[in-house]
């Protein structure tokens, strides 16, 4: 399993993170992280609909905009005109938890 796919787990519920977020935190590219979240298996157990685009934009779900939207209202974020209020709803990923521990 793809440690992206792992970190989508730690978005609490009501949050969002972005595909960029995503790929800092992996050390990857963004769309490389639209790539392993179009081939989730399992979107109940890693949420892969709270993924947005930087500018708060909703991005893909397999070709379900729809689904992704119900599936982010259900969870208490607010969509308007296709697009999230980052400023309210975005959830930073510590960028730290993939370090290796210091030797001593």
């Amino acid at each position: 399993m793809h440690k992206v796919i792992e970190l989508l787990k730690r978005i609490p519920k009501g949050k969002v993170t972005t595909y960029k977020e995503l790929a800092k935190v992996a050390k990857t590219h963004p769309r490389a992280v639209g790539t392993i979240m179009h081939s989730n298996e399992f979107p109940a157990k890693y949420p892969c609909y709270k993924v947005v685009m930087s500018d708060g934009r909703i991005g893909g779900y397999n070709g379900r905009i729809d689904k992704k939207i119900k599936l982010l209202k259900k969870d208490g974020i607010i969509v308007k005109n296709g697009k999230i209020d980052l400023g309210k709803h975005m959830f930073k990923l510590p960028t730290n938890q993939h370090k290796k521990p210091d030797k001593k």
